[in-house]
């Protein structure tokens, strides 16, 4: 698949290659108080050090702290760099329910707030909001989930599919199914596709904290339970971390040898071990979202904010956190397959060739 100039330039909005220290100092616009879940996904990690390397080199000093995945470590965090007197947070929540009373504290402080990726719900005090295009993210997933079936099983129908949910605490998570269930739904009122298990719904699919253990032992469930005398054909999962769970559970009843096709599964992220991944033929698919380019947007924001400017936003309706339609800019999100994890991944210069082999 060739991208479209459009998708090229927006692929390199990022800056050069990543990498610097978790608090940089020697500037002087003042710091920058960055807060990240967890360094248990790589990308998280993509995330800090891509904003430490761009707010450095647009003068500003950054703070950043990770909470692994620790909800009180991540308000103690929080709440530490507003008494520091940070000028501004960048927060990606754990969970987006849990941080009213720091950012009151805040915006007593008189300390803007940008929600990083995860929109922070029920709260005033979110100024602005840098994200990705987070349905159309279930929308890829689950276009590229359908692509495959036709690929691999052609007209062997119905289709037998398993629904993963994200971390329900994560607001992303509902719209990354609800995009999904935009394209899977007609396909299963039709009959085309069929959830051997019946389990639907972010209340039954939900994957807590995103643990990929998780998803693997409740793939091995399914299995066991649903599919004695027939095949799993495909299974839609939305990030890169549970497909690898996934994978393991059917490859653990001897999907991927014989004559028993590997089902479809897709991923997001594009985190090294599922690139790899799919170069095996095992993942499917996975969606990549630049966190240079996320980082790119959140540093003019926070230049805007500081310097008495409005930052720039593309969507004004969609971010609804419960007390207010939080301002929001949406990056696009880019489906990647073996067809053109070359050209998206290598070519942008997110990954060298040599990380993939």
């Amino acid at each position: 698949m060739t991208l479209s100039r459009r998708a090229l330039l927006a692929l390199g909005v990022a800056a050069s290659m990543i990498g610097a220290p978790a608090v940089s100092f020697a500037q002087d616009k003042g710091t920058v108080g960055i807060s990240m879940p967890t360094k248990s996904s790589s990308r998280w990690i993509s995330d800090g050090e891509s904003m430490v390397k761009q707010f450095t080199e647009a003068g500003y000093a950054t703070d950043l702290q990770y909470a692994e995945d620790d909800i009180p470590n991540q308000l103690a965090q929080i709440e530490n760099m507003i008494t520091k007197g940070v000028k501004v947070l960048v927060i990606a929540a754990i969970d987006g329910t849990t941080l009213s009373n720091a950012l009151d504290n805040a915006a007593a402080a008189g300390i803007k707030v940008i929600a990083y990726d995860r929109l922070i719900r029920d709260s005033g005090n979110v100024d602005y909001y840098a994200t990705f295009d987070n349905f159309k993210v279930g929308v890829q997933q689950a276009e590229s989930l359908v692509a495959g079936l036709k690929e691999r099983f052609g007209d062997v129908k119905p289709w037998n599919v398993e629904l993963f949910g994200g971390s329900p605490d994560d607001n992303n998570a509902f719209f990354f199914y609800n995009g999904a269930m935009s394209v899977l739904q007609p396909l299963i009122d039709s009959g085309d596709i069929v959830i051997g298990s019946g389990q639907m719904g972010m209340d039954v699919v939900g994957t807590l904290r995103w643990d990929g253990a998780v998803a693997q032992a409740r793939m091995d469930n399914i299995l066991s339970a649903n599919y004695g005398d027939k095949q799993v054909h495909g299974a839609l999962s939305p990030y890169d971390g549970l497909s690898i769970g996934i994978l393991s559970s059917l490859k653990g009843v001897g999907y991927g040898s014989g004559d028993l096709k590997m089902p479809i599964v897709t991923g997001q992220d594009a985190e090294i071990p599922s690139v790899k991944s799919m170069i095996a033929g095992e993942q499917y698919s996975t969606v990549f979202k630049d966190t240079r380019a996320l980082a790119g947007v959140t540093v003019k924001m926070v230049d805007a904010l500081l310097s008495g400017g409005e930052p720039e936003i593309n969507d004004t309706s969609t971010y609804d956190n419960g007390v207010k339609v939080v301002p929001s800019y949406l990056l696009e999100p880019v489906s990647v397959n073996l067809s053109n994890y070359e050209e998206v991944l290598v070519g942008s210069g997110y990954y060298t060739a040599d990380q993939l082999k």
